[in-house]
């Protein structure tokens, strides 16, 4: 019967206890005292500590001081404010001491830090009469304070014959702010009077003066001149904490007045924070760090000597304590072991004790204590309470708080039923468990269809958790688990539902790709009729996005028997792991394929240019990502300040392999600047280009080209003038580049040279009134550089002027003729003269629509005969400048496919009527010149040399601007069966290559 009536007890409290669990717990300090000091004046009537703690039921409070519990009945000075203590008329001596706030609920007690409470006060002077102070004139004079009992900052000045203002310092007077002593390092006689020493309580503003001190001056003698002596000396070791701010005080007596001057003693500098009154003899080090610790020294100096005081200053490194490890409330069965730590960090370390109930709490029997750390083994009901771990150094304490609840209690299944329904596939493997609430632990059975559970795969665990393997049809069913301790009996049931379980009847398969490809990854499942199977795909990891990923699209739908992938327009960076997830209620499934993109190579790596000479150089590369295709050959390109964008070079090999990292470049400029890259091609297609190469200078070597278009005539009397088209820069060949202009009279045998150095010179007048007109010379130009000299042009016959000033220039093999041409109203005529055996003459260099009128006239041995009738032409408008743009062309086999943009000719410009395309090889070469109604046009050129080509657009006023040289590469048949360049500027083209099917079957 009791142990019913017991049991019945104990079921009561455990249903009460858990329904109000959430509010109920033991106290909890939200404020606590601290150290504190009031001042106390005639005002304050009235001290106020605080202290508030939470808790259900409320807390109710007690206080002590000094260890000994307050009994407001025995002081009334004391009373309760709700948690806050109230001191009437505050004594200094009856109320000051160390606090501590102690809470209590049912639960029960903490107790609160201590808090050293302290009063601010200062009592009066005594009002006995001062003595006289006697003194001789140039003497030192000290005069004593002796300030009344008082606590609190104090602040002291000295009254000189009741004046208002107080006396003020300097380097003869020094009030010590530490006794409140007047020192005067030499009297005067200004210096005799009465002297009130007035103190000031900072804390509670009071002031109280002393009794005045009469200084009389003695006449009988002068105190003559001594060294200083320091009567003013700060201690000779201080420690100062960090942050704080810490005064010097030295002062010294002494005939004449000691100057006073400071220094740290190992040498270093006084840093710019110090603070010195020099006059005062106050040396202030505000913010102390580490760094301030030194010896500092004193020096009092006069014409008499000199005097020094050293004091040194430590660091002393104190930290305040803290937690870094507190405790937590615990909830604890009966028969639990409970371990609690706590762990502050100071300086010094601190020491630790623990309290129970605001209780001492010492190691015996189960309860061990061990510094921080507090273990109570086979817990019961009397060990629930509030514990407190201390941690306290020399310079305070803290304190950590914990509730510990023992809960005794019949099993329960309230908050943890076992689950009510189980699905689990066949040949799995299910959990069931048991956790109901129980304290102590419950022991736990199993039970089906009114057997016990103890099968070979059926298996109870520690905690009570039923584990089934290889499970069967035969094992679904209804199952009970039954719990039990020594204060009841409970059970939870569950079914278990056993499925067939999802299979993946039809996976995705790994597979190669080319870039721009579409293919689709199956994905079906076999699965239990009354299950869904949910698909999901993922790529490398993460789950495909088939909204925001417009490459991939799902087929069959997210709940149906199968779901493939859709990849469509593959790139590279779609390479990777692509797994198919099927999940349902019971079980998940997975099939992974792996697809490999070939593609294009990626651009070679590393470009270095070496063995640089005139014509030729040395490139290295590293290969590229193949994107698993090899690559079939590289391709490299160079570009100068002077050519269209990237043009392709000649190579040794002259075809690079892919295998080869490395080939020699050649039939370069000399001293041309070059930037060189390389381009790898693959079956896939043309990849990126590498990064340019740092830009190279060729060396410079003779200059291997001579002017072209050399001709002559015109010019006033006596002047031969000769011109020529100049070289270009890039085949100057080095710097210092000129011409050599070398002429003769027709039948010399003597050469007349002539040197112009600019690269720039078009045009030589040599000049000698000797010359008769229209004389007849052969002439030719040279070239030569810093290096040396060059080719001459072929020789050619230019004659000299005639009479009067001729400003046009004919070719050579012309009849005599006359050219008159209208400027500005002003008839010009010129006269080229050369005797051949033809009867006609071609004249060039004319302007576009202008009038010109044209005679001729016979020569022969006797002079001139007359002209013939003036026959006026107009010429045609000047060709278009804008050069055919937007070229693209095509390379397929030995043919080459040209299109560009129509040129349109402005209004002072010739209609455009047709193309001209010029195409040589590369190097050396045989220009072919084609026209064309068109913009476009067929070549049929042989495979496997480089060719160049130019466009220029057909006017009736002649040739328009070239496109400028273009390099159509010589290509590989291994590789590609057609080659397409889109030219997208003057120095940017798009290529694409087109495999050949062949190479690819």
């Amino acid at each position: 019967v009791k142990y019913r009536s017991f049991k019945s007890n104990v079921c009561v409290l455990f249903f009460c206890f858990f329904a109000t669990e959430h509010t109920r717990h033991g106290p909890v300090f939200t404020q606590e005292p601290s150290d504190s000091i009031f001042p106390l004046s005639s005002d304050d009537k009235q001290v106020f500590i605080n202290c508030k703690a939470k808790g259900n039921p409320p807390p109710h409070y007690r206080w002590k001081v000094d260890g000994r519990e307050i009994n407001t009945e025995l002081d009334p000075n004391y009373s309760f404010v709700e948690g806050n203590l109230l001191i009437n008329n505050p004594h200094v001596i009856n109320h000051g001491g160390v606090y501590q706030c102690i809470a209590t609920n049912t639960f029960g007690t903490v107790v609160s830090r201590e808090a050293k409470v302290e009063f601010a006060f200062l009592q009066n002077f005594s009002r006995k009469p001062r003595n006289m102070v006697s003194v001789r004139e140039g003497q030192a004079v000290v005069l004593l304070c002796g300030p009344p009992p008082h606590y609190g900052e104090m602040k002291y000045s000295w009254v000189f014959n009741g004046q208002r203002s107080f006396l003020q310092q300097d380097a003869r007077r020094f009030i010590s702010q530490r006794t409140g002593n007047l020192y005067i390092a030499k009297v005067e006689a200004s210096d005799a009077g009465n002297y009130t020493c007035a103190v000031r309580n900072m804390m509670t503003n009071t002031t109280v003066l002393s009794s005045p001190t009469p200084v009389v001056l003695r006449r009988d003698a002068v105190m003559g001149e001594y060294e200083p002596k320091i009567e003013v000396r700060f201690p000779d070791t201080v420690h100062v904490s960090k942050g704080s701010s810490v005064k010097l005080e030295c002062f010294a007596l002494g005939n004449p007045v000691p100057s006073i001057s400071w220094r740290r003693a190992d040498g270093n500098p006084l840093p710019g924070k110090i603070k010195i009154n020099h006059s005062s003899g106050i040396l202030e080090i505000p913010y102390f760090r580490p760094e301030d610790a030194a010896v500092y020294e004193c020096v009092a100096e006069n014409s008499r000597g000199r005097n020094g005081a050293r004091g040194r200053l430590v660091f002393h490194d104190v930290e305040h304590l803290h937690w870094v490890q507190t405790l937590k409330d615990a909830h604890m069965a009966i028969d639990a072991n409970l371990q609690w730590e706590c762990k502050a960090v100071g300086k010094p370390r601190p020491t630790y004790r623990w309290l129970k109930n605001g209780l001492p709490l010492t190691a015996q029997g189960r309860i061990l204590v061990d510094s921080g750390t507090l273990s109570i083994s086979r817990i019961s009901l009397s060990d629930s309470g509030m514990y407190q771990c201390v941690a306290e150094n020399e310079h305070g304490s803290v304190y950590a708080s914990a509730e510990l609840k023992v809960v005794a209690s019949p099993p329960d299944f309230t908050r943890r039923p076992v689950r009510k329904s189980t699905l689990i596939q066949k040949g799995g493997e299910v959990v069931l468990e048991c956790r109901p609430h129980a304290s102590p632990k419950a022991a736990v059975s199993w039970w089906r269809g009114g057997h016990f559970v103890a099968l070979l795969r059926q298996t109870i665990m520690e905690d009570g958790t039923l584990r089934i393997t290889n499970i069967s049809k035969s094992d679904g069913g209804r199952y009970t688990c039954v719990a039990r301790n020594q204060f009841g009996m409970s059970s939870s049931s569950g079914t278990l539902v056993v499925k067939e379980p999802t299979k993946i009847v039809v996976p995705p398969l790994s597979l190669d790709a080319t870039v721009g490809q579409s293919l689709v990854l199956p994905c079906e499942v076999s699965s239990d009729s009354s299950l869904s199977p949910v698909f999901k795909w993922f790529f490398n990891g993460k789950p495909i996005d088939f909204i925001r990923q417009e490459h991939f699209e799902m087929i069959g739908g997210v709940r149906a028997a199968s779901s493939d992938l859709m990849a469509r327009n593959i790139q590279l960076k779609h390479a990777g792991k692509y797994v198919c997830m099927v999940h349902t209620e019971i079980d998940t499934v997975s099939a992974a394929a792996d697809l490999i993109v070939r593609g294009p190579p990626g651009a070679p790596e590393s470009l270095v240019v070496t063995d640089i000479t005139d014509t030729t150089v040395q490139l290295s590369w590293g290969s590229g990502t193949d994107n698993h295709s090899p690559v079939t050959m590289y391709l490299v390109q160079a570009r100068t300040p002077f050519s269209i964008g990237w043009q392709s070079v000649r190579t040794v090999p002259d075809s690079v392999p892919g295998q080869t990292t490395h080939a020699a470049v050649r039939d370069l400029n000399p001293w041309v600047d070059y930037e060189f890259r390389v381009v790898a091609i693959n079956s896939v297609g043309v990849g990126e280009p590498s990064t340019p190469s740092k830009q190279i200078r060729t060396r410079a070597a003779v200059p291997k080209v001579a002017p072209v278009n050399v001709s002559g005539g015109g010019g006033a009397r006596g002047e031969l003038v000769i011109m020529w088209e100049p070289v270009p820069e890039e085949q100057q060949s080095g710097d210092d580049f000129g011409y050599v202009v070398a002429f003769r009279t027709l039948g010399s045998s003597t050469w007349i040279q002539t040197v112009l150095a600019s690269p720039d010179a078009s045009r030589y007048i040599y000049r000698n009134e000797s010359i008769a007109p229209l004389s007849q010379f052969e002439v030719k130009v040279g070239v030569y550089n810093g290096v040396g000299e060059g080719p001459f042009s072929r020789v050619v016959r230019v004659l000299s002027a005639d009479e009067g000033e001729c400003v046009q220039r004919l070719p050579q093999n012309t009849h005599s003729t006359l050219l008159q041409q209208i400027i500005t109203g002003h008839m010009i005529t010129c006269f080229c003269c050369l005797t051949v055996k033809f009867t006609h003459a071609r004249l060039s260099g004319l302007k576009g629509s202008t009038d010109y009128q044209i005679s001729v006239r016979a020569q022969n041995s006797a002079g001139l005969g007359p002209s013939s009738p003036v026959f006026n032409i107009t010429t045609k408008k000047p060709p278009p400048i804008q050069p055919p743009g937007n070229i693209e062309w095509k390379l397929t086999n030995s043919k080459i496919f040209l299109n560009w943009e129509h040129v349109k000719a402005l209004e002072n410009e010739s209609e455009v009527t047709g193309y001209k395309v010029v195409y040589r090889q590369n190097w050396p070469g045989r220009t072919t010149v084609l026209e064309t109604n068109k913009s476009s046009i067929e070549l049929q050129i042989p495979s496997g040399e480089d060719y160049l080509i130019e466009i220029k657009a057909l006017t009736e006023g002649g040739d328009g601007t070239s496109s400028g040289a273009i390099r159509i590469p010589k290509m590989s048949s291994k590789c590609c069966s057609s080659f397409i360049i889109h030219s997208l500027s003057s120095c940017l083209f798009s290529i694409n290559c087109q495999p050949c099917k062949s190479k690819l079957d």
